[in-house]
């Protein structure tokens, strides 16, 4: 009755089926990390965004590198904005997703060393190659608050550090760099300034990052698995189907051919 499964057709079948079963579950595997690496994330963010703000240098210092358990972590200083040696950083878009620049101005702690603050967002208003109209940071002695951010690598970001650039701007907002740029002690990372909040809402400030969708993932993993439990069952069921067509067939053809009839 199964011998037709030793057929090149069902070879084949039975085989994808073989094949497609750690495949899913394989899959679903990816969506159950995928689910608790953004779980993982989510929790950090939340805690960092939560935790009650803290001086900067308790939390970095020069050459330091930036952890997951850091990023994010609302930070003061105190000190002046060096407007002379800001930049802006090409290519970077706000909540709209219009194309513009961040504005980057090293601060000057009391101490003297350099903090880089990220103030926030400014449209292109022109051509990409010119310096932009940037909004002036308040003057003198302030305090201001902002989210610990890691240095930006190529690699991390997916953005090439391009080299012959207009001058007073860069690709990347990394450290070191501008340690060597400006000749000064920098405090590794940078912040993204949340307050004070500027004059007139320029430079937008960026938005909190927000949580990944860790669910979807989880849906996904719960949808691959079902895919896998379903591919020997729906095995199974095209199996009895063609059992069930070929009994019918069979019957079909033992049933004798009626007489003619006499005349």
């Amino acid at each position: 009755m199964y011998r037709f499964l030793m057929t090149r057709q069902w070879v084949i079948l039975t085989l994808i089926a073989l094949l497609l079963i750690p495949t899913m579950i394989r899959l679903g595997i990816w969506q159950m990390h995928r689910y608790e690496m953004r779980t993982a994330r989510n929790d950090l963010v939340s805690e960092a965004l939560h935790a009650e703000p803290v001086p900067v240098e308790r939390v970095t210092t020069a050459g330091h590198a930036v952890t997951r358990t850091e990023k994010y972590r609302t930070v003061t200083a105190t000190g002046t904005f060096d407007t002379a040696d800001e930049v802006v950083v090409r290519r970077r878009t706000n909540s709209d997703d219009e194309v513009g620049f961040h504005v980057l101005t090293p601060f000057v702690l009391t101490d003297g060393k350099v903090l880089l603050v990220n103030r926030g967002w400014i449209p292109a208003n022109g051509i990409q190659t010119a310096y932009p109209k940037v909004p002036a940071p308040p003057k003198g002695h302030v305090t201001i608050k902002g989210r610990l951010m890691a240095d930006e690598t190529t690699a991390a970001s997916g953005i090439k550090d391009l080299k012959g650039l207009p001058d007073r701007q860069i690709m990347l907002i990394n450290s070191e760099e501008q340690a060597r740029r400006l000749g000064k002690e920098v405090l590794g990372g940078y912040i993204q300034q949340t307050a004070p909040e500027p004059k007139g809402g320029s430079p937008e400030q960026i938005s909190d990052p927000g949580s990944e969708d860790a669910p979807l993932n989880y849906a996904y993993m719960i949808q691959w698995w079902l895919f896998a439990a379903a591919v020997p069952v729906g095995w199974w069921f095209l199996v009895r189907r063609e059992v069930r067509d070929r009994a019918e067939a069979a019957a079909k053809e033992s049933v004798p051919e009626a007489e003619p009839a006499a005349v």
